[in-house]
């Protein structure tokens, strides 16, 4: 690896992770010495990249800091562009189309030797079964979810039993056939799932919920026993 390429690739760890990051760790994700990192991210400081740490208790990149948009690996194009293709079919309407216009934009961004693995990329995202309807505006249940309001529903359970909820919704599950919307059930004092297609009526109430999305995220995550990811 070059060592601009080594040098990119320190700031692309430090950026992704919310934690100090050791030299030990970056030298085995690179496959380098721990002494070439430190030499690397002294560097880096030098050239006034803000990274905070020292060595033995791991490093951070400060917020505020950001690299020239849209330079990304041949790798990173492939991960976007089959990532971007899943969303396009299990996706509501509003995010398939945001998913297409996602690759458009990289194909029309990224340099011409580049865009072959953005048109063709050398993985492939297999077709969505049939997928049952939303009959939620799941573009609003998103607003809702952002802004930390509740929701009012009306929702048949799988034995047709309805039942009249408020919830505290935190994340929206993209299935195969069908959608789950993750959310802190008021009546049930717990986390619940429901299936969009079963919603009978919803209203979006302007009433925000006592606790950060976020919080309630890693809350339910600990519930499934699944280490949380970068939440902010």
């Amino acid at each position: 690896m070059r060592r601009a390429d080594r040098l990119f690739q320190i700031i692309q760890i430090l950026r992704r992770s919310r934690q100090p990051v050791t030299a030990d760790a970056i030298a085995r994700e690179l496959e380098v010495s721990v002494r070439s990192v430190y030499r690397d991210v002294a560097d880096l400081i030098g050239q006034r990249v803000p990274i905070r740490g020292e060595a033995g208790i791991g490093y951070v990149l400060e917020n505020g800091f950001d690299l020239p948009p849209l330079m990304l690996t041949s790798d990173e194009i492939e991960a976007a562009v089959l990532g971007a293709q899943w969303v396009s079919r299990r996706g509501d309407p509003a995010l398939s189309r945001a998913a297409l216009d996602l690759i458009a934009k990289i194909v029309a961004s990224v340099p011409e030797k580049l865009r072959p693995y953005a048109l063709e990329p050398s993985g492939a995202t297999p077709p969505a079964w049939k997928k049952e309807p939303d009959h939620i505006d799941m573009a609003q249940v998103r607003t809702q979810i952002h802004a930390g309001r509740k929701i009012a529903l009306r929702y048949r359970d799988e034995n047709g039993r309805e039942t009249a909820r408020t919830i505290w919704p935190v994340a929206v599950g993209y299935l195969d056939t069908v959608r789950l919307l993750i959310a802190w059930c008021e009546l049930r004092n717990d986390f619940r799932h429901f299936r969009t297609d079963r919603v009978i009526a919803a209203e979006f109430l302007g009433e925000r919920y006592p606790e950060r999305p976020a919080t309630l995220r890693h809350k339910w995550r600990q519930m499934l026993g699944v280490e949380s990811p970068r939440d902010t």
